[in-house]
């Protein structure tokens, strides 16, 4: 697949800047796959648009305040993932001025691993900022507004935004089992080849208990909430532990082996989330419904709107 097909264009004012004052409020685009029917309806009808039994499993991650700025050069650090005790993998920039054994208030660089990866140690815990993605120029009034309402396990950079649109009081209304994926570098890092197969994922982690995997194995359907839960499900699918890392990257052609619906929000150009999203629905399917979101206005990325695929 050519990464060329990953493209769109989106007007500007399409990106949303901001949650919605009530988080069910969202759009929501409606998709059949076996009867190509589409509707476009409010997140708060979700739970009549799935089929009965079925299971809804989130990605119940947290993320942690992880954008430390530096003062000299003026950059930033954005913790990725906790390698263990004070040491974590991060991203720092401006990375052609800074070097092994620099101190930064908090921040020590230990060692350059190559793209703006950086080894480094952290005094105390993480204590910066929201890192909100670059195309979401407003800050946040309510760093809360950046987590799930289900977010308990603390170490993500990014949040698993499609679950960003679930109330307690929806939640409540459907059978719901917890997953957790941290998310790091693997999910928002843009394609930089030409073919989207040569693309290699950095891995990241995730953990699932033995009674949830049970549940999940046996249930008649699973909703998958967001392209992180994908992910999980399809590695333990595979035969994969537990816990652990997951490097796996869904392109289409996937065999999807415990997935049967997907509930995500819409994805940037040329990336790995889009071609999971294609993966399921259709490379030409999904860049239908990609043209009749823009027509119809819809809001995109992290807290724009969302779409069921059934």
């Amino acid at each position: 697949m050519n990464a060329s097909e990953l493209d769109y264009d989106l007007p500007r004012e399409l990106i949303a800047q901001r949650p919605l004052a009530r988080r069910d409020a969202s759009r929501l685009l409606v998709y059949s796959r076996a009867s190509g029917e589409l509707s476009h309806r409010v997140f708060h009808e979700l739970p009549e648009h799935l089929p009965a039994g079925a299971l809804t499993v989130v990605n119940d991650t947290r993320v942690v305040p992880a954008r430390i700025r530096l003062e000299a050069p003026r950059g930033e650090v954005l913790l990725l993932e906790r390698l263990g005790g004070e040491e974590w993998e991060g991203l720092a920039r401006p990375t052609r001025r800074l070097r092994a054994g620099q101190r930064h208030g908090p921040v020590e660089l230990l060692e350059h691993l190559g793209g703006g990866r950086w080894r480094l140690r952290l005094t105390g815990e993480p204590a910066g900022e929201t890192p909100l993605p670059p195309y979401i120029t407003e800050p946040l009034a309510d760093p809360e507004r950046y987590q799930t309402v289900f977010a308990t396990a603390e170490g993500s950079a990014a949040a698993p935004t499609a679950g960003l649109h679930f109330t307690p009081e929806l939640l409540a209304r459907l059978d719901v089992e917890r997953v957790t994926l941290h998310v790091g570098l693997d999910t928002f890092r843009p394609l930089a080849v030409e073919h989207v197969e040569e693309h290699r994922l950095h891995g990241e982690r995730y953990q699932v208990g033995t009674g949830a995997w049970e549940r999940i194995r046996d249930a008649g359907v699973v909703l998958a909430v967001g392209t992180t839960t994908v992910r999980v499900l399809e590695t333990l699918a595979r035969g994969s532990p537990l816990s652990g890392r997951s490097d796996l990257f869904v392109t289409p052609g996937f065999d999807f082996l415990r997935v049967d619906a997907l509930l995500t929000n819409f994805h940037l150009p040329r990336s790995t989330l889009l071609a999971l999203v294609m993966a399921f629905a259709g490379v030409e399917e999904t860049r239908r419904l990609y043209r009749i979101a823009i027509e119809e206005r819809y809001r995109f990325y992290s807290f724009g709107d969302a779409m069921l695929i059934l």
